[in-house]
């Protein structure tokens, strides 16, 4: 289920993305539109697969930079559909991050936290049984009823991977003084480039950006050490989620707050437990290895 959940939640904030960039899809990724031909050559990257290597290839079988762009954009698009509905799930993930790599080689210079995650998450889907749950694959029988045994292997590796996140970004806040005196909130919310509201009156009221820059580094370093728990773990996921509902209401940054707060949400906010199957009396009646004090293990 958490693997599900986290399939749909990256799915969904993902078409909410393509949704608002959408409108400006040639203008973003084309060479006629904001980096223009070769300036938007150098800044992309060269070592990876991107849109300017199909459009040099294909010219030659008359197919214009326009329609590559637009087919990549609504490839990308069916994709995290299929993969919001759990249709051939591994599949739509591998070719959601595919087109989502193309993208973003296209205009590296427009990347920022969100997208580097997104094409993270959706590499792991690819290898992940996200589609054992909630998923038109289960529905139509594709998945085996037992979760398969990579399951937790694969949950772990979210955890952990949210953990040492956390924990880098944390200990790199705490180690400057912007976030100990006040000064990376007021950035955060005064800069022209994310200011939502009047936060000038801050001024006249210092402790209080102090105050927000100690909790940010309370919860990200706390968060590889407190969220495992079961008491404190409850704690730990709302205070990320206020974190990054601030972010997203004081910063504008929506899709960046919703992202990470579905990551947390999957990876320590779903329950995980499953009951054992129940084994058949019969069975073990009749196959005397499944008796004694050391039962065969679950798969």
């Amino acid at each position: 289920m958490p693997l599900a959940v986290l399939r749909v939640g990256l799915a969904s904030v993902l078409l909410l993305q393509a949704a608002m960039v959408g409108p400006a899809l040639l203008e973003l990724y084309g060479r006629s539109g904001i980096l223009q031909g070769p300036l938007n050559d150098i800044l992309g990257r060269s070592d990876l697969v991107r849109i300017g290597w199909l459009i040099d290839r294909l010219a030659q079988l008359g197919i214009g930079e326009a329609s590559i762009v637009t087919g990549t954009g609504a490839l990308y698009t069916l994709a995290l559909v299929a993969l919001l509905l759990g249709w051939r799930a591994r599949a739509a993930a591998a070719l959601a991050w595919l087109a989502h790599l193309m993208l973003m080689m296209a205009a590296n210079s427009t990347n920022y936290g969100a997208d580097n995650y997104a094409n993270i998450f959706l590499f792991y889907l690819i290898w992940m049984p996200s589609g054992a749950a909630l998923s038109l694959d289960r529905r139509l029988a594709r998945v085996p009823v037992d979760p398969p045994a990579i399951t937790r292997l694969s949950l772990r590796v979210v955890q952990l991977h949210l953990c040492i996140s956390y924990l880098a970004s944390g200990l790199w806040k705490a180690s400057g003084e912007q976030w100990w005196n006040g000064e990376a909130i007021w950035r955060s919310v005064m800069l022209p480039a994310y200011r939502q509201y009047d936060f000038s009156w801050l001024a006249q009221h210092t402790w209080i950006p102090m105050i927000a820059g100690w909790l940010v580094i309370l919860v990200e370093v706390g968060y590889a050490f407190l969220i495992w728990p079961r008491r404190s773990r409850p704690v730990w996921v709302a205070a990320t989620l206020a974190l990054h509902a601030g972010i997203a209401v004081f910063m504008g940054l929506v899709v960046f707050g919703a992202l990470m707060s579905v990551l947390t949400i999957a990876a320590f906010g779903v329950r995980a437990d499953g009951a054992a199957p129940q084994r058949c009396p019969r069975a073990t009646r009749e196959h005397p290895a499944l008796q004694g004090p050391f039962p065969r293990p679950n798969t």
